[in-house]
């Protein structure tokens, strides 16, 4: 086990083309809610649900990553300090399937290789599948990843697809700290990182990271409300997390 008053925090990125239910995913496992209603995703959302896991409490970020080249630039930021991802693609729709290459490689290129879910979406809607089970499984295998079969809509294999993620994940970091026990040391607000990743949070200096990262995206537009919110948090809160995000 890890220290008594450690919380382990885990970044996920939901990664996909758009309209393959990214969104809904996220919403059904923390809000435990789902709408036919479909709203393209504006660069990047995040939502956060604090789960235990083999008796550790683990705290998921989730990011919900825009599926549109539009957003590429936002997005591909957003990778970076992630520690583990879901590629999903619908059951309904070939491109997103064929795009799944693409966008594994896109997330590699931000953070390596890091525990990592295929995800097929929508399988309530199989009769209108335009994607073979046999095809969906090669690519698993051609990728080395864990496959599901998911339904938002039903709540089907969702909590299993971020439980074993966050497994996986614990099982990377708990092997980092018996290699370098140094990483345990931590303050009781602060986040302290592994070489791929935080032990700690401190929810005002991550969402402050946030508003700093958007603020270089858009070339300062948004320096004020940085300025603003960062009055509230440490100096520390922009060199902590400006290489993370």
């Amino acid at each position: 086990m890890l220290e008594e008053d450690m919380e382990v925090a885990i970044k996920m990125v939901v990664v996909g083309n758009g309209a393959v239910g990214k969104s809904s995913m996220i919403q059904r496992y923390c809000k435990g809610i789902f709408t036919k209603d479909y709203k393209k995703t504006i660069g990047v959302d995040f939502l956060e649900r604090q789960i235990q896991v083999n008796d550790e409490d683990v705290r998921l970020m989730l990011w919900d990553t825009a599926g549109q080249e539009e957003f590429d630039a936002i997005t591909k930021a957003y990778y970076r300090g992630a520690q583990a991802c879901v590629l999903v693609f619908s059951t309904t729709d070939r491109e997103s399937f064929e795009a799944i290459s693409s966008w594994r490689e896109k997330v590699v290129a931000e953070v390596g290789d890091i525990p990592t879910v295929l995800v097929q979406n929508k399988i309530d809607l199989l009769d209108d599948s335009c994607i073979k089970n046999e095809e969906a499984e090669a690519l698993a295998k051609k990728l080395k990843l864990r496959f599901y079969r998911t339904s938002v809509k039903e709540d089907l294999n969702v909590t299993e697809v971020f439980k074993y993620l966050a497994e996986k994940y614990l099982q990377k970091l708990k092997q980092q700290i018996a290699e370098d026990p140094e990483l345990m040391h931590s303050s009781s607000n602060k986040i302290d990182f592994a070489p791929n990743g935080s032990v700690k949070v401190d929810r005002l200096k991550y969402c402050s990271a946030v508003l700093f990262r958007w603020s270089e995206i858009f070339d300062g537009k948004i320096t004020a409300l940085w300025t603003h919110f960062n009055s509230f948090t440490s100096d520390e809160a922009s060199p902590v997390f400006e290489g993370m995000l």
